[in-house]
């Protein structure tokens, strides 16, 4: 939920199924309590901002990102203070993190939350719809909603599902393969480019076990099978078929990856680290400009660029969802609207500040911000975004991410190499 690599995927299926079926049995928080069911319709805008004025809005999202987490504490947070005397505090959490704490609070009974806001996509959005914990909906609330680029199947639809006002897209970005131009100056396209380079260079190539490298398995599963495939609900027989094609093109070069396949890294961050230290020719990213912020750390060699496999990768949103049983529902909606606001997607799309691309639709926008944001799109070592387009392929239903990572797990790193 981008998902660059936001979400953790401890939850099995097997595990969703239970949770789904305690939750049902759950009486979970009062119905009845001001803070649960669908926005106030009643109050106006400017009553809404008039009542989320001194409130602390507590805010679960990732923070494996140095660039993220500035952009966050010195900026959003100081303009919300600022503009709307709201105080936002970010606590850690992702996917079945997120989960888990509301499924305890439902089984609890508890009227108000622990958080109140959450940053979210995907399987979470899905088992989060299942449990009932989203507040709303409320998107269409927002005044900044008129700018969302909501037309667009890849932010109007989260893993094949409608969002239905329930989250806000907040980010857009497609899957990219990072390497060193000056070490690998002539990348391979395609698997079969890849399969040559990998016999050629052993021990240079490896797949993070965690939602990246499962995006990355997804975006081949989707290029193996014929157009639109995969697309629409979970279907058994096409994901078995396609898994197994892409497993057993990682057991037949298996041999020839990091460490000949004995391991794989348990987190982005360290596949990033071996690629630094050019130990691996190639890492991944989410985040189609995350090449060029790594390059602004000092993370990355000036020479790092970033393309896509002419099959094709992933492009998803990220989103922003409110808990049904929030604190401050209200504030929590100022927060958002603040977050979709041109200023705010403007400033978060500066590759210096993060990368992420707009889900707001340029036709949309005011002269001035869609000059500012074209602008803030320009990029010097990470490809436009008009060029991955023709690449650009849409997500799949949630199963298939959680189904390929338990089948990961079971049918490749707890089998010798």
């Amino acid at each position: 939920m981008a998902k660059f690599s936001f979400f953790s995927f401890g939850i099995t299926a097997g595990f969703l199924a239970t949770f789904l079926l305690s939750a049902c049995q759950s009486p979970g928080p009062d119905s009845g309590a001001a803070t649960s069911g669908a926005p106030p319709d009643s109050l106006s805008w400017a009553q809404i901002q008039q009542a989320a004025r001194g409130a602390t809005v507590e805010m679960m999202m990732w923070q494996g990102d140095p660039q993220i987490n500035r952009f966050m504490k010195r900026y959003v947070k100081p303009a919300l203070q600022e503009r709307y005397g709201i105080a936002l505090k970010l606590l850690p959490g992702q996917g079945s993190q997120i989960t888990t704490l509301l499924l305890n609070e439902k089984q609890a009974g508890r009227r108000e939350s622990e958080i109140d806001m959450m940053w979210i996509n995907g399987e979470t959005f899905y088992q989060l719809q299942r449990l009932d914990a989203l507040y709303g909906p409320f998107l269409d609330r927002l005044p900044h909603a008129r700018f969302l680029d909501l037309e667009n199947p890849y932010i109007g639809r989260d893993f094949q599902r409608p969002i239905e006002g329930l989250e806000a897209p907040w980010g857009n970005v497609q899957l990219t393969v990072i390497y060193d131009s000056l070490r690998t100056p002539r990348p391979p396209e395609d698997l079969a480019a890849l399969s040559t380079y990998l016999k050629q260079h052993p021990g240079r190539f490896t797949i993070p076990n965690e939602f990246t490298g499962m995006t990355l398995l997804k975006s081949w599963m989707i290029g193996m099978a014929p157009d639109s495939a995969l697309y629409g609900a979970f279907d058994e027989t096409l994901y078995r078929r396609y898994r197994d094609s892409v497993f057993n093109w990682i057991r037949d070069h298996r041999r020839y990856f990091w460490q000949e396949g004995a391991t794989f890294p348990q987190r982005l961050a360290e596949l990033h680290r071996l690629f630094a230290q050019g130990e691996v020719d190639f890492t991944f990213s989410n985040n189609d400009a995350e090449v060029e912020n790594k390059i602004y750390q000092n993370t990355f060699p000036a020479s790092a660029r970033a393309y896509v496999y002419r099959s094709g990768t992933i492009k998803n949103s990220h989103y922003l969802g409110i808990v049904r049983w929030a604190q401050d529902p209200l504030a929590s909606m100022v927060v958002i609207n603040f977050l979709l606001s041109p200023e705010a997607q403007i400033e978060k799309r500066k590759a210096r500040v993060w990368g992420d691309g707009s889900v707001l639709a340029p036709g949309k926008l005011p002269d001035s911000a869609r000059k500012a944001m074209q602008k803030a799109a320009q990029r010097r070592y990470a490809p436009a975004r008009d060029s991955l387009a023709p690449y650009a392929r849409q997500e799949l239903a949630p199963a298939y991410m959680t189904r390929l990572y338990e089948d990961f797990q079971k049918m490749i790193v707890e089998t010798d190499a």
